[in-house]
């Protein structure tokens, strides 16, 4: 199933150029700022998740409704840094993914389809990052690499922002809008080997990111396995699979698309409007 939020919040099954609204089988509906479709995931977690019945449910075209984060609120959204060799020599780093960790990315940063990501600053270089994002399904504490497909509920697709500036990853890559998602999540049954998925990230209309996954030196499974070995996986928590080779500036105006193999396709705009100088950020030191 493709399952995405639409119209302030409603739950819906997207097939072809329908989706179908399924809010009302979520009973009792009590979604909060997490969202709807975060509540189906827990439920499905504990057993209690509805059999979703596409027959009961109101059909309009995809057209004609106005698509939304599908996870706005995450619990947390755990980024993996330098997990592409291509983009490890690219950007000169010395160490991958394999030595630094994983990093976390405030749940606030988190936009929709066809939204805009907001340049902070006008003097310093804000760079995409396309990248496929995998959606925890159920509890996750120290699995294995063999056990962790079984925890997974789904993919979506997010471009992951990032300031190119001196600060920690997780300022740098945590600004308001910085974190598109969407535009819905797709259940794992439809992705069987998420190591396995061509992506593709184009700015401006032309392609600047274009690998297969299989080229991520922690594959899924072994990035849920590592990230659980860290800290405990919720039903709804997000994981970035990291970025390839090609990242690059945004310029206000631009649009920008990721696009999954059996996925998606996530598209934003950029705004530039309101960048001010570097120098003027709050507790600059001015000597």
């Amino acid at each position: 199933m493709r399952l995405a939020l639409f119209d302030k919040g409603r739950l819906g099954v997207v097939h072809g150029d329908t989706i179908t609204d399924v809010t009302d089988q979520l009973t009792p509906f009590s979604a909060g700022p997490a969202g709807a479709l975060q509540q189906y995931v827990e439920t499905v977690s504990d057993g209690s998740g509805p059999e979703l019945d596409l027959a009961r449910g109101r059909r309009v075209p995809l057209a004609e409704v106005s698509l939304e984060a599908p996870l706005p609120r995450p619990g947390k959204i755990i980024g993996a840094p330098v997990n592409y060799l291509d983009h490890k020599a690219e950007m000169d780093y010395p160490t991958s993914i394999a030595d630094l960790g994983v990093f976390l990315k405030a749940t606030s940063s988190v936009i929709g389809p066809g939204q805009d990501v907001v340049l902070p600053y006008s003097d310093v270089r804000t760079d995409q990052e396309g990248e496929l994002a995998v959606v925890i399904g159920r509890t996750a504490s120290r699995v294995s690499a063999d056990e962790a497909l079984d925890h997974v509920f789904g993919y979506t697709c997010l471009l992951d922002i990032t300031v190119r500036s001196g600060e920690d990853r997780s300022t740098r890559k945590s600004f308001d809008t910085f974190t598109p998602l969407g535009p819905w999540v797709v259940t794992a049954d439809e992705i069987p080997d998420p190591d396995r998925l061509d992506l593709r990230c184009d700015v401006a209309g032309e392609t600047r990111q274009s690998t297969n996954t299989a080229h991520l030196v922690f594959g899924v499974r072994e990035l849920v396995a590592y990230a659980s070995s860290v800290m405990t996986l919720y039903p709804g928590d997000v994981i970035a699979t990291g970025t390839p080779a090609g990242v690059g500036p945004l310029s206000d105006g631009d649009r920008v698309v990721v696009e999954i193999e059996k996925v998606g396709r996530l598209e934003v705009g950029v705004d530039g409007s309101r960048a001010t100088p570097y120098a003027s950020r709050p507790g600059h030191r001015r000597d």
